[in-house]
């Protein structure tokens, strides 16, 4: 499942059948775990004939679950069928768990340990009734989940900012640290005018993920292969935008290496240009939308170019 890829189906794929025999694989899985589970909670144990039915089932509806998940093609998005794999790992992990604990229990009583494994499988189990249902949807969910992740970032930052000049204050002990002036732990006010830049650079990454997550929810569809490989391709970059707003965010705390900061600034400014360029030329930025692309990407040169004046002498 972690693996493999799906096979093109020969016959024509219907999404809602697909997700009706999902949910029907996960359901069967979540009953044959806690049919296992019951069996092994007290003596006497099950006979080597009750066993064999057992383990028989149990495999059945695993193999059930990840043969309705090779159903889904890539040409689905693959966004919806990443979260649909992760999913479907999650049961097959989740009843692993299960039988090892079994297996490893003493016999005498129902351990906490197995009591945990099966509701990790029913939580497992549950999962599909939340799965987005078509790559429109996961597209809207990943956003909305490196929305979340930037928008952290960004609180984090702005309050190291606002503490004062020692970030550090709250967790270094003056012995360790020896003198407290030691200028690692402190932004001078050239750093300051630097990072205040660089925070331009990181709220626009917020406003750009925002405008994009609200662009794929009013115009995004998934009806057309062209459609869904666009959702793709925007999801796939703005996963960029995380890690490369952590990566400026760490060069910003003291000592700050000002070609550092520039480096990783360019980065995610590079970024951000290509999230926008995807969204603009995708069919979820029509007319009425690209004011925003426009003024998004003069706010990420403008900083950008704040950035580069201020290390200038330091190339």
């Amino acid at each position: 499942v972690a693996e493999g890829e799906p096979g093109e189906g020969r016959e024509p794929f219907e999404l809602p059948r697909f997700w009706d025999a999902l949910g029907q694989t996960f359901q069967v899985t979540s009953q044959e775990a806690t049919k296992l589970s019951l069996a092994f909670s007290r003596p006497p144990l099950p006979s080597a004939e009750d066993c064999r039915k057992l383990s028989e089932d149990v495999q059945n509806a695993i193999l059930a679950v990840a043969t309705v998940y090779y159903w889904l093609p890539k040409g689905q998005g693959t966004t919806l069928r990443k979260m649909v794999r992760d999913a479907t790992t999650e049961v097959v992990e989740g009843m692993i768990q299960l039988t090892d604990t079994i297996l490893n229990a003493p016999v005498e009583s129902l351990s906490q340990e197995q009591l945990i494994s099966t509701g990790g499988v029913w939580e497992a189990c549950d999962q599909v009734s939340n799965l987005p249902r078509d790559n429109q949807a996961a597209v809207v969910s990943a956003l909305a989940a490196c929305l979340g992740v930037v928008k952290d970032a960004v609180e984090e930052m702005e309050q190291a900012l606002v503490e004062g000049q020692d970030p550090y204050g709250d967790i270094m002990e003056d012995e360790e640290l020896g003198f407290r002036g030691n200028r690692d732990t402190y932004w001078s006010e050239a750093d300051r005018q630097l990072l205040s830049s660089c925070m331009g650079l990181m709220k626009a990454s917020k406003a750009c993920l925002k405008k994009v997550l609200a662009a794929v929810k009013a115009h995004g569809k998934a009806d057309s292969p062209e459609q869904i490989a666009q959702l793709d391709d925007l999801a796939d970059i703005a996963n960029e935008i995380s890690p490369s707003v952590d990566e400026l965010a760490l060069s910003m705390y003291p000592p700050v290496n000002p070609l550092a900061v520039r480096l990783n600034a360019a980065k995610l400014a590079s970024v951000l240009k290509k999230v926008l360029e995807i969204a603009k030329a995708s069919h979820v930025c029509p007319p009425s939308e690209e004011g925003w692309v426009q003024f998004l990407a003069g706010a990420v040169d403008h900083n950008m170019n704040k950035v580069k004046n201020f290390t200038q002498g330091q190339l």
